[in-house]
């Protein structure tokens, strides 16, 4: 039995590759590290994993005082990881990118543990950009992404996704959630919410309901519930009542609600593709038009360039120009299995078992 450190967090386009492989190594010891604020903690307690808390938050962008506070908080953290380090002695260190992985990743580099790095974006972030350079290796979602790693031993592998993707059918999933056999819209504005597709989907949720007979699962954002909700009773104050709308600030497991439905209305981060492609969904990507390096638009447009989706711009979205594209799917079912089908054809099902075998493979090595 061999021991790791998977560390990752703040969004769930970190922390859900991370518990991917966390699950992927059943046959061996895992710590989590990340921040007990975040939602991550949560996530993991969940699962059952050991978590190793560190206190770490996100870089300001701009020289000040807050810079300097943040830097002698990324010291403390790494001090930490080395402390942990020292009293459990992993064998290797896995981190999915971003600022809650950096401290475990650098406090591996200073112990001489050899640590695997995952970046899921078409160009990666700051964390793996500047820690890469001196990791046994790099998984990458895209084979664009090596344009921007300083290391050679860089393995495009897609995005780990849990193992219910492959083995979920779509009416178990259905029966999970209490919901009927029919054509039913997942809207996710991902872990945190969006504001822009809450705001559209409230206006038309009735009419898509009561007009399409849709089924519709709603994940507003745990930030973004009340509001939401308060909006809704102005439009359709019966909605509570709607067996058709399953309406909830935050769903803890994606994968049934993916499973079960057949259109998603999605920002465009590369987790959420790899699992509605995993899931075979049609999905409407309205990416966040404030990412960095503008990696959603890049990612939405790749989609619909393979013809397996279909792309709003944030400022462009108003309720009738989402009832519009939504109908185009609804009203036209050969287009919409088009798209499902070849959402499916993109899917990586064999990501998380390459990352593992990779990452086993730098502890054989050291």
């Amino acid at each position: 039995m061999k021991r790791f450190f998977i560390t990752g967090g703040g969004t769930g386009g970190h922390i859900y590759p991370a518990i991917a492989v966390a699950d992927a190594l059943k046959d061996d010891e895992v710590f989590y590290v990340g921040n007990p604020k975040n939602l991550e903690f949560d996530i993991v307690k969940q699962k059952g994993y050991k978590f190793l808390p560190v206190n770490v938050h996100g870089m300001p962008r701009t020289f000040g005082l807050d810079l300097i506070k943040w830097s002698f908080q990324l010291g403390a953290a790494v001090l930490k990881c080395c402390y942990y380090i020292f009293k459990y002695k992993p064998d290797a260190v896995f981190g999915t990118g971003g600022y809650v992985s950096a401290p475990a990743l650098l406090a591996a580099k200073l112990m001489k543990v050899p640590y695997m790095m995952h970046d899921c974006d078409a160009k990666p972030g700051l964390v793996t950009r500047k820690i890469a350079p001196y990791a046994a290796c790099v998984s990458l979602a895209f084979e664009c992404a090596k344009d921007y790693v300083n290391n050679k031993n860089c393995y495009v592998n897609g995005n780990p996704i849990r193992a219910e993707f492959k083995t979920l059918s779509k009416s178990e999933a259905r029966k999970r959630l209490g919901l009927d056999e029919k054509l039913t819209l997942c809207i996710m504005g991902g872990s945190q919410g969006a504001r822009s597709i809450n705001d559209a989907s409230v206006d038309i949720l009735k009419q898509l309901s009561k007009e399409y007979n849709l089924q519709i699962i709603f994940q507003t954002g745990k930030k973004n519930f009340d509001y939401v909700i308060e909006q809704l009773i102005k439009i359709y104050p019966e909605y509570d009542a709607d067996k058709n709308i399953l309406l909830k600030p935050y769903f803890d497991d994606m994968v049934i609600v993916l499973k079960a439905s057949d259109i998603a209305l999605s920002r465009a981060g590369s987790l959420s593709i790899s699992e509605i492609c995993a899931s075979g969904i049609a999905p409407v990507f309205v990416p966040y038009p404030y990412a960095a390096a503008d990696h959603q638009r890049k990612n939405a447009k790749y989609m619909v360039e393979k013809n397996a989706g279909l792309y709003i711009e944030d400022d462009e979205l108003t309720a009738n120009k989402l009832l519009e594209t939504l109908k185009s799917l609804i009203e036209d079912r050969a287009k919409l299995k088009e798209l499902q089908k070849n959402a499916l054809s993109l899917a990586k099902f064999d990501g998380t078992d390459l990352i593992v075998k990779q990452l086993k493979g730098i502890v054989n090595d050291k």
